[in-house]
């Protein structure tokens, strides 16, 4: 009897042993995985289309990788002197609107009329407040627009003559429509006019529609955007557009609204989209992702790739950013390119353009 409760012991002390050396092991591996995996701040896209490496020459891909690299250090600079993800988003920003080379601000396409009508949105993840601007035309910087509704008035988007009312009010710059012209974007209104003069032209596609014609993606380079993550763990998207070159009717596209261009949780991820507006709106795309986040435990990689494969299948082309609170990030697209980049916490900067770069 004694020989047996001796084994016994010998037994379940071998037993806690192994389990001791199992869980060390387990420990050891997620460690080892924690230390190798970059924990990523900075995600950012200037948009999505049929880009293409015969109609990208040497001299412009420099130009739009280093117009990437500007906006991603100068998020990563904002975020590592403590300021916060709003600030890092919209400093961010604020580059590709400045570059001429992003459909956003300054390198915003024309409507039908000729006139640059820009939308943008900014999303706070820690609060979940928002504000968006739609069809402004004399600020220079439509993510400071949206961010001046989100916090300096009771509204989520305003519109029109109304926004730029209230960003003078804000005190935001406003300049002469002139300023947003450029030669490259007039020309494409006029080749798209002369192609159809009934037909609206959108970009990212190939695609046909009964509603919406002949897609040509020479006629735009897309929407910008950007989600941070700061020091104190919040996120924050934003995302700026001019639109869909030679569109009518005040068409406004997903970009500004809250839910389906863009979106902010610190619970689930920061999204920004870029692509066929038409169909992001219909698929709620940015909030779809937080759902699928919340509601099916799915990883911002996987809900990311399930939110564009739904947008594909029902005939739209684009991609977008997302990054959760844990520093994980996602950069699917359906197109044959998406200005993209990132950038982790100790600073290691990644600009890509194209499927295989």
């Amino acid at each position: 009897m004694i020989g047996i409760i001796q084994n016994f012991k010998q037994l379940k002390a071998g037993v806690v042993l192994l389990m001791c050396l199992l869980a060390q092991a387990s420990f050891a591996q997620a460690s080892f995985a924690q230390m190798t995996e970059p924990k990523y701040v900075m995600v950012i896209h200037g948009g999505a289309g049929t880009l293409s490496r015969k109609n990208m020459n040497a001299e412009k891909e420099a130009a739009y990788r280093a117009g990437l690299t500007l906006a991603l250090q100068t998020g990563y600079n904002a975020i590592k002197t403590g300021k916060s993800s709003l600030d890092a988003v919209e400093a961010t920003i604020h580059t590709l609107e400045d570059n001429p080379l992003f459909n956003a601000g300054k390198g915003a396409v024309f409507t039908h009329e000729g006139r640059n009508e820009m939308d943008a949105a900014i999303m706070d993840g820690k609060t979940k407040m928002a504000g968006a601007v739609a069809g402004v035309t004399v600020i220079r910087n439509p993510i400071s627009a949206a961010r001046a509704v989100m916090e300096k008035s009771e509204h989520v988007m305003m519109a029109g003559p109304g926004a730029e009312a209230f960003a003078r009010q804000a005190g935001l710059e406003i300049v002469d429509p002139k300023y947003f012209f450029t030669k490259e974007r007039w020309d494409g209104l006029q080749k798209a006019i002369k192609d159809d003069s009934v037909k609206t032209e959108v970009d990212h596609g190939g695609k046909k529609s009964m509603r919406l014609g002949t897609i040509n993606p020479d006629y735009k380079f897309g929407t910008v955007g950007a989600v941070a993550l700061d020091q104190a763990g919040n996120l924050a998207a934003g995302t700026s557009t001019g639109g869909m070159t030679n569109k009518k009717y005040g068409r406004i596209g997903d970009s500004p609204i809250i839910g389906t261009g863009t979106y902010a949780n610190n619970a689930t991820a920061g999204v920004s989209c870029t692509g066929w507006g038409e169909f992001y709106i219909r698929n709620v795309v940015a909030y779809d992702i937080s759902a699928m986040m919340e509601y099916k435990n799915m990883t911002v990689a996987d809900a990311a790739r399930a939110a564009i494969e739904k947008v594909g299948k029902m005939g739209g082309d684009g991609g977008l950013i997302a990054l959760d609170a844990k520093g994980h990030m996602a950069m699917p697209f359906n197109t044959e390119g998406m200005y993209r980049g990132t950038v982790t916490e100790d600073g290691k900067i990644e600009v890509l353009i194209f499927k295989k770069d």
